[in-house]
């Protein structure tokens, strides 16, 4: 295995960026998890002003 010197430690372009697999899966799920609590808050409100709520 080679060495470096810092000099040419510092010339290395390259690696990973943030476009990752799990940077879109942290993105969708929580994209997913906004749309499940409007979906859950749109039916609440909805069963509240129908009057169809169901009894505890």
């Amino acid at each position: 295995m080679i060495e470096l010197n810092n000099k040419e430690l510092m010339t290395i372009e390259g690696g990973a960026n943030w476009f990752t697999a799990s940077f879109f899966n942290a993105a969708s799920r929580a994209v997913e998890t906004v749309m499940n609590i409007g979906r859950s808050l749109g039916s609440a409100i909805r069963r509240a002003f129908s009057g169809k709520v169901c009894p505890v």
